[in-house]
């Protein structure tokens, strides 16, 4: 008899889920539970049509949220069999997760369960990696499980960085479109999604970050808590696919999530970047940086964190908006 969860189970397992990131705290995900599988399906209704409209980074972001349940299931001894997008001509259902019951979790896994909770995108500069380990053993499993390349781009790399995100800034500062949905997502007042003020950061700080993406000046400036006035000294994880289709796009997030939750567990602070693979030209200057590692989908700074606590946690939807139980 294939013994699956109850329902409350599952709903608290999505629930983790999507505490995953996404563009623009967007969270484009939709699950339904029926017949003892769970399935993700990319939810078009959040789409950003001017920042991603091929919806690249819309599967990313679920990509993500399906690492994090998997995750979450393991500390509840429950396994996880994912097939990815298990039917043809579907391109909405990005997977179907069966559950199986008997998992052995470890302490580490529970480290990671609290990280899903505690991991924050603090886009304000950090510190260097003091023991100069940015990868662990275990993301790098998790990304060549996923054929995901993971390379850590060197010091010198960050001067070509910074010039592809000027060069993205420069193509969107008169598309009105693209200035509209960024000020709708970015420090708009949005009850369960958007980005608030109190995850921006100002601009004193962001302008120490040279390779992050220009946010509108968060509201009720000098009202949040500001780090010290210093130079980002992060490290950059760049995250390759050998292709760059669907499948490509959901290996890509399941391989960002314990990068991620890695970095968390270890007390590091992380903020992805997504803007510099969004235009062809910058997305270019980016795969010259490692032209043998396959195709850019997504950047990550990782450092320590600054002083003064980090930004707080993000609203998210409730999940009778995300999840659909049917029940026989």
């Amino acid at each position: 008899m294939n013994v699956q969860p109850e329902s409350a189970v599952v709903e608290m397992l999505v629930e983790l889920a999507c505490r995953a990131p996404s563009v623009h705290n967007s969270q484009p995900w939709k699950w339904v539970y029926s017949d003892g599988y769970l399935n993700l399906y990319t939810d078009r209704t959040r789409l950003l049509d001017s920042i991603d409209p091929l919806g690249r980074q819309m599967v990313i972001s679920c990509g993500a949220a399906l690492d994090h349940l998997s995750t979450a299931a393991a500390t509840f001894r429950w396994s996880t069999e994912v097939g990815e997008l298990p039917y043809p001509g579907t391109p909405d259902h990005l997977a179907r997760v069966r559950f199986v019951h008997g998992a052995h979790p470890q302490s580490h896994e529970f480290d990671l369960l609290t990280a899903i909770n505690r991991r924050r995108s603090d886009r304000r500069p950090f510190g260097s990696v003091t023991d100069g380990s940015v990868l662990t053993p275990n993301m790098q499993r998790a990304a060549d499980s996923h054929g995901v390349t993971l390379t850590v781009l060197s010091l010198d790399a960050r001067e070509t960085l910074a010039t592809a995100s000027r060069l993205s800034a420069g193509i969107r500062k008169y598309d009105a479109t693209y200035q509209a949905e960024i000020r709708w997502w970015a420090g708009h007042v949005v009850a369960s999604g958007g980005i608030p003020s109190s995850a921006l950061a100002d601009r004193s700080e962001s302008s120490n970050v040279q390779l992050g993406r220009q946010f509108p000046e968060p509201r009720g400036v000098g009202l949040h808590e500001r780090s010290v006035d210093t130079i980002d000294e992060s490290s950059v994880v760049l995250l390759s696919t050998v292709g760059d289709h669907r499948v490509d796009w959901l290996r890509a997030g399941r391989a960002l999530s314990p990068l991620l939750l890695e970095s968390a567990a270890r007390g590091l602070a992380t903020c992805p970047l997504t803007h510099l693979t969004e235009q062809s030209g910058s997305r270019a200057l980016v795969e010259s940086l490692a032209p043998d590692s396959g195709v850019p989908q997504i950047l990550v700074r990782i450092g320590t964190p600054p002083a003064g606590g980090g930004p707080k946690q993000t609203p998210r939807r409730p999940i009778s908006n995300v999840l659909s139980i049917h029940r026989r």
